[in-house]
């Protein structure tokens, strides 16, 4: 077996300090997150506020730990239900082939047309803002990478020889796809979902600071961003280390993956 390598193990060591943050905010800064300070408009970073604090005087290290709730949960929904339904749809396709492969080639092509971020806010922008069309928004696009990379696989496991000796074995389809072939054309699947949480989040984050995303007085990092804009001349630490938080988040993901590639010994 693989040691894990050192990637992995910073990329591991980061989201667990990022689902710190979300499952205990008030266990690293017992402070509230939407608690208005008069007295500390825009304060600068002390010891009372080590992130400093926002125009309305809240603490900036509290909404920060805060809003990696909310961007760790648009990552995991954001990657969910694509790599679910592209599953189902790749497992078909890759299986039958045929017409229901030419379908979906010219389907990707429409897709791919158009740049993703462009679309998932066309989307949104339909729908209307809010978390759950952004989710709908990402379902939508977003399937067609995992529906690529399943079929893919599944293409060259079908031909396989354990294949073949479940045909003989009288296995039905539904169990050699999803007890057989499914478990095998899996690898590459997650290492790819692991990495895409990472864009998931600059995703979430920019469509939060084009108010398309977590609407106000939530603290999400692109909101918190946004709310920061105005004053980036006088008190750019509103705006700096959500940013940062969003960097730190990103790295981690990317770590992950690629150490997750490593171990598992997926081409990228």
């Amino acid at each position: 077996m693989r040691r894990i390598s050192v990637p992995l193990w910073l990329g591991l060591g980061i989201l667990a300090l990022l689902l710190l943050c979300a499952a205990a905010p008030q266990l690293l800064w017992p402070t509230d997150p939407l608690a208005f300070d008069f007295a500390a408009l825009t304060a600068a970073p002390s010891w009372a506020h080590p992130f400093g604090t926002d125009q309305f005087g809240r603490d900036m290290l509290a909404r920060t730990i805060a809003a990696s709730s909310v961007d760790l949960q648009i990552a995991l929904f954001s990657v969910v239900f694509p790599l679910m339904i592209g599953t189902l749809i790749g497992l078909a396709v890759g299986w039958y082939g045929g017409w229901l492969d030419a379908v979906f080639g010219r389907l990707v092509d429409l897709v791919v047309t158009f740049p993703f971020l462009v679309l998932v806010i066309a989307i949104v922008a339909v729908l209307g803002p809010g978390l759950v069309n952004m989710y709908i928004a990402v379902a939508c696009v977003g399937w067609v990478a995992y529906a690529r990379l399943i079929r893919g696989e599944v293409m060259v496991q079908r031909n396989s020889d354990y294949v073949a000796a479940a045909r003989v074995l009288g296995y039905s389809t539904a169990r050699i796809v999803f007890r057989h072939i499914l478990p095998n054309a899996l690898r590459p699947v997650l290492v790819y979902s692991v990495t895409d949480m990472a864009l998931c989040i600059l995703l979430g984050s920019s469509l939060g600071y084009l108010g398309l995303g977590a609407q106000p007085p939530t603290a999400e990092w692109g909101v918190l961003i946004a709310d920061g804009k105005n004053f980036f001349t006088t008190a750019p630490w509103i705006t700096l280390f959500p940013g940062v938080a969003i960097v730190l988040a990103g790295l981690g993901f990317s770590l992950a993956g690629d150490g997750l590639a490593d171990l598992l010994e997926v081409k990228r």
